[in-house]
């Protein structure tokens, strides 16, 4: 019996995660800043620019699969670098900081991603986003039911 390996898999997939996240890295290590750090400005500002605590830490672990104490450790962490504010109890807001930070990455990254990206028709990159969020919703579904028959 032949078995015929796709021609996407998650080794595919993977590499290219690590690929262009390597060169996301440049940018963050010139900053100062860590991935979950900068996934975390990214999720405050996707939320208007203030979120509560709660809903970050879960974002953190969701996006990123990480223990709810990292993703809380990272809170933290951008709290004490004045990347985050508490303005009330149990919310998180970005400070002009965090803020500007934020936008310089955003903007390093895509540049980066439009270097990566160039010259893929746009059907092709639809396609991939649809089935790449496929993979991922059942990945998800995968994960959660290992999880509750621990």
């Amino acid at each position: 019996m032949t078995v015929t390996t796709p021609p996407v898999n998650g080794q595919v997939i993977g590499l290219a995660h690590y690929a262009s996240r390597a060169v996301l890295e440049t940018v963050l290590a010139r900053t100062g800043t860590t991935f979950n750090q900068s996934v975390a400005l990214r999720a405050v500002s996707d939320a208007g620019g203030t979120v509560t605590r709660a809903q970050l830490v879960a974002r953190l672990t969701e996006a990123l699969k990480i223990e709810e104490a990292a993703a809380r450790g990272t809170v933290d962490e951008m709290t004490a670098l004045g990347l985050l504010a508490e303005p009330a109890a149990g919310q998180v807001a970005l400070t002009e900081h965090g803020g500007e930070l934020f936008e310089r990455i955003r903007t390093k990254g895509s540049e980066i991603a439009a270097r990566l990206y160039a010259g893929i028709p746009a059907e092709d990159l639809a396609t991939a986003g649809r089935v790449l969020t496929l993979v991922t919703e059942r990945a998800d579904a995968e994960l959660a039911e290992a999880q509750r028959g621990r």
